[in-house]
């Protein structure tokens, strides 16, 4: 169980807007990636040539990701506000549940297709990454209702850490 903390450190703050940068760009960078792939696989092209910043972009993401792991496995978040009751509080838990679990398995097939030359592991990559994508904005809207809405102070501590 990972311990829990008064505020997010300015560490996992960076991180997480880091991530969210990467995977908005990522997403808006991968228009042509079907047709990418499909010349690396018939060429048997290996390595990074090609069309590159969606890769570039989805592998940075995936390392920042790991590190926003281990960072809070070490350092703990804080708990969820108290405001909203059992049945929010377990859907901030799923919804990022959800949010990692696809922030781990979108790149990981993208490396599949890319590097290992799996065509079929292109559209789980392309599935997965637009639901990434959609799921990310589902959350950002989420923070928003509770910022301007709700008031409870959620949004803020991804923005600032406590003093």
């Amino acid at each position: 169980m990972m311990s829990t903390r008064p505020a997010y450190s300015p560490l996992q703050i960076g991180l997480h807007w880091l991530v969210a940068i990467l995977i908005f760009a990522a997403w808006f960078t991968h228009e042509d990636m079907g047709q990418a792939l499909r010349q690396r696989i018939e060429t048997g092209a290996t390595g990074i040539e090609g069309n590159t910043l969606h890769v570039w972009l989805g592998g940075a993401a995936f390392l920042l990701i790991l590190a926003r792991i281990v960072v809070r496995m070490v350092s703990g978040a804080p708990a969820p506000e108290a405001q909203g009751g059992p049945l929010m509080a377990k859907a901030a838990v799923w919804g990022h549940r959800l949010l990692y679990a696809l922030m781990i398995l979108a790149p990981m097939a993208g490396a599949a297709a890319w590097y290992g030359g799996v065509r079929e592991a292109g559209e789980v990559h392309e599935t997965l990454g637009s639901a990434l994508f959609f799921i990310a904005l589902a959350h950002a809207v989420v923070a928003l209702v509770h910022h301007y809405v709700l008031k409870d102070g959620t949004l803020l501590r991804m923005i600032r850490p406590k003093a």
